[in-house]
């Protein structure tokens, strides 16, 4: 148990900064609400499938039930459809980050209302020193002198709905979501984010999907890899340390994008970007930090 607590930050933030890469690499070959469906689909059965392996119950309260169904809502569908869709739409996966990565200061500012936890100078000096290295290295255009941003007026609100949707959901994990079964609980998620993707894909997308190797391993890697290993660290992550810390994690998430984009698609990164990439490091350390 302590190597997974020593551990699990690590992982989980190696694990999660893959998913714009696995946007880039999927989302060329099939519709967002349609791959999404697929995704959430394999995701329910594989995690159906590892219960009977382990013969573990299914069997949840009907309260569980409820509130697996608002974090399913809100972190499953409101953020990764939100995120995914605006991407789509054209917004750079790094304009779309850097909406999203405001999220570790608004969930440290609601958790002292609605969870009781305290926000000391520390991590509020941390919270923004994180933020302000994620502009740095996502933005480095605009420090430049350069303001002009090309994306649909849609797709920036599609990223604030997604900001929306994992403050809300992180919290709501947080609040009520500790003690609920993870395999059950996150079957039910998941089962919800399949039907609420299967509506949206069929009501504004044409089913259009073109298989090839690419999209089958980025599929196969995100379903294992995201959907089932960080969402089982993210939760572990909650359970056992403050909100404000744990999403303070996602500051790391864009610098090491950046690299994975770096070694993947040889896109450069600037002497700013590095200099945001040790302000993002810095920041989630002094909010972490015990």
């Amino acid at each position: 148990m302590k190597v997974i607590s020593r551990f699990a930050p690590l992982i989980f933030v190696l694990l999660w900064s893959t998913g714009f890469v696995g946007a880039k690499y999927i989302l060329p070959y099939a519709e967002p609400f349609v791959f999404l469906t697929i995704r959430y689909a394999l995701a329910t059965l594989f995690l159906i499938g590892i219960a009977a392996l382990l013969r573990e119950p299914m069997r949840l309260t009907k309260a569980q039930v409820i509130q697996s169904i608002k974090v399913g809502l809100f972190l499953q569908v409101v953020y990764i459809g939100g995120v995914f869709y605006a991407i789509h739409l054209g917004v750079s996966a790094g304009v779309t980050s850097v909406v999203v990565s405001t999220q570790p200061i608004l969930v440290s500012i609601l958790a002292v209302r609605f969870l009781n936890e305290p926000l000391g100078g520390r991590k509020v000096l941390g919270l923004l020193l994180g933020f302000s290295g994620v502009l740095l290295l996502l933005l480095p255009k605009i420090f430049s002198g350069d303001f002009s941003l090309h994306f649909a007026r849609f797709g920036i609100i599609s990223a604030l709905v997604a900001l929306i949707g994992t403050t809300t959901g992180y919290l709501l994990q947080k609040k009520g979501g500790t003690d609920v079964p993870f395999l059950p609980g996150t079957a039910v998620q998941f089962a919800v984010a399949t039907t609420m993707f299967s509506i949206l894909s069929f009501a504004y997308e044409d089913w259009t999907v073109e298989v090839n190797n690419q999209l089958l391993l980025a599929l196969a890697w995100i379903v294992i890899a995201l959907s089932i290993g960080s969402i089982f660290l993210l939760f572990y992550l909650l359970k056992h340390d403050s909100a404000s810390s744990v999403s303070s994690l996602y500051y790391l998430v864009p610098p090491l994008t950046a690299i994975q984009a770096y070694l993947l698609f040889g896109e450069v990164i600037t002497i700013v970007g590095l200099i945001g990439m040790g302000l993002a490091a810095l920041g989630t350390l002094l909010v972490t930090r015990k």
